[in-house]
């Protein structure tokens, strides 16, 4: 296939998205502000609705066009009805506000058909310890990973542009990995996730017209979750993992960070609460642009490394998760000191 459908199907699913994206607007879901939230005042949400209907009909306008082989197609089409599943019960969400019991059972159900159609790991690469085998663990694994990644992305979309930024940026350069590595389904999915969030974006810049709402934020993290084990299939010691990780990084620290520290400090991890990183320095009075521009910048670092990830010996390939790590210790000793001069403390 040329690249002139390609990208006529890639801005097709930015406006289709747009174009949604206007529509929840104009008949909003309102996120109603509280002592927990950033938003002053009521914020229409469930924008990432635009995103999932232009990541859907993309895949399918894209599976039209290619008309590839059924059967080796069979196991994508049910990731992709699984993600469709988690965005329609995380939609009911935004509208009824579930427990987090009930969409965390929505999410292990997706994850279970991602795994069914053959998505484990079965290697994971680690620094120092190179290649590690994981056995009958590979499956447990490969759950909380998922599990994991979709609820880091979903707790981070808590400022205007962020989670959204980097997910056009880890998109993007995903989509990229895979074209050069030849990983079909996986540019596929990056390039239209990319597309749908390109069209979202625009309306959740500070000030924010629209929030994506759990629709997008557990979609995205979802698809990019099942993208790094589809990417660990690129190469046969699976290192090739290690690339979506490597993209969310300052996502998957700050989430990290937060729950191992509330879990030390003995807080209801299921409580909402307004403690993560980011969130701690916009209320020691760091600008949002400024933290939004960290986080930009972190993708943008994380996307270059990934292109160096793939002209690394694969015995070095491990050790690209080290710079992201400082990098994030930085930006943590930062936001400490600024804590500090501004007598903010974690609690509250």
């Amino acid at each position: 296939m040329s690249w002139a459908p390609l990208a006529i199907l890639f801005m097709l699913a930015a406006a289709l998205s747009a174009g949604v994206v206007r529509a929840m607007i104009a008949r909003p879901i309102l996120d109603h502000p509280n002592g927990r939230k950033a938003h002053a005042r009521p914020t229409p949400k469930g924008g990432g609705l635009g995103p999932v209907l232009a990541f859907m009909l993309g895949m399918l306008a894209l599976f039209l066009v290619m008309a590839p082989n059924p059967a080796a197609e069979a196991g994508h089409a049910a990731v992709i009805l699984a993600a469709a599943v988690i965005a329609g019960v995380s939609l009911a969400d935004d509208i009824h506000d579930f427990r987090f019991l009930v969409k965390l059972g929505a999410q292990a159900v997706a994850a279970l058909v991602a795994i069914g159609t053959g998505l484990v790991l079965h290697t994971l690469s680690l620094p120092f310890l190179g290649p590690v085998a994981l056995g009958p663990l590979g499956l447990a694994i490969t759950l909380l990973w998922i599990l994991g990644c979709t609820n880091a992305v979903n707790f981070l979309d808590g400022m205007d542009g962020l989670v959204a930024g980097v997910v056009v940026i880890s998109g993007a350069a995903l989509a990229g990995v895979a074209a050069i590595e030849g990983g079909w389904f996986i540019f596929a999915a990056a390039l239209f996730l990319t597309a749908g969030f390109l069209g979202f974006l625009p309306f959740n810049l500070p000030p924010a017209r629209i929030f994506m709402g759990d629709v997008g934020s557990q979609f995205a993290g979802f698809m990019l979750a099942v993208l790094a084990v589809a990417a660990a299939g690129l190469d046969g010691r699976q290192v090739s993992f290690l690339i979506v990780p490597l993209l969310l990084f300052g996502l998957l620290f700050d989430a990290a960070f937060t729950l191992a520290r509330r879990a030390l400090a003995r807080e209801r991890l299921s409580e909402a609460h307004r403690s993560h990183l980011y969130q701690m320095a916009l209320r020691a009075g760091v600008p949002v642009r400024h933290v939004l521009a960290a986080h930009w910048g972190f993708a943008l670092f994380h996307a270059a490394l990934a292109f160096v990830f793939l002209a690394l010996p694969v015995e070095l390939k491990p050790y690209v998760v080290l710079p992201p790590l400082l990098l994030q210790l930085a930006w943590l000793a930062f936001v400490l000191r600024r804590m500090r001069a501004a007598g903010v403390r974690f609690a509250g």
